[in-house]
């Protein structure tokens, strides 16, 4: 009888629980974050946001005319 109990798990082993701590949150958001740095950086598209951002258009009326 006496290994009964402790073939039916008397409470001696117990399941680890896991929970989102806000470190956790933090750190994932921090290996985000050097994650796109290390891409932008590998890519380099310094061209395509020139072009894209900070150069205007050239206007239409212009070329038209």
């Amino acid at each position: 009888m006496s290994g009964g109990l402790a073939a039916r798990g008397a409470g001696l082993v117990k399941k680890p629980v896991f929970r989102i701590q806000a470190t956790d949150v933090q750190n994932a958001a921090m290996w985000g974050v050097a994650a796109g740095a290390a891409a932008i950086w590998i890519v380099q598209p310094f061209d395509w946001i020139k072009k894209t951002f900070l150069e205007k258009p050239a206007s239409e009326e212009k070329s038209n005319s």
